[in-house]
């Protein structure tokens, strides 16, 4: 069964830190642009970040450019979002995306809660 993983949610003080992975099930996610999305209570769904498939090149939204960083581990068809200096506003679930513009498949995963507080 295809499918996306996404795992290290919890619990966090403000300015705490948290790596969420996300690994991929039957397919390789080399070939496909991956992201993660967030959508916080009474929020509307946003991509935090995302990185392309063959360049790697990586984007983020204003509000956690210079403390959250996406990468990817192809050998272990995973890819990270590591997440520093977390503050109250980042509290959301935190879903992995993948999609392949060439065959325009993609896939999401479950949602992981991230839950920033003192």
């Amino acid at each position: 069964q295809v499918q996306l993983v996404e795992s290290g949610g919890g619990l966090v003080q403000p300015g705490g830190s948290l790596t969420l992975s996300c690994t991929a099930s039957r397919f390789a996610l080399r070939d496909y642009h991956m992201s993660w999305t967030r959508q916080g209570p009474g929020k509307e769904r946003e991509v935090v970040a995302s990185i392309t498939s063959h360049y790697n090149k990586t984007n983020y939204v204003n509000s956690v450019k210079g403390r959250f960083t996406i990468s990817r581990d192809n050998a272990k068809n995973t890819v990270h979002l590591q997440m520093n200096g977390l503050k109250p506003e980042d509290t959301a679930v935190y879903y992995c995306h993948a999609y392949d513009p060439s065959s325009n498949s993609d896939y999401w995963g479950q949602g992981t809660q991230v839950t920033v507080s003192s």
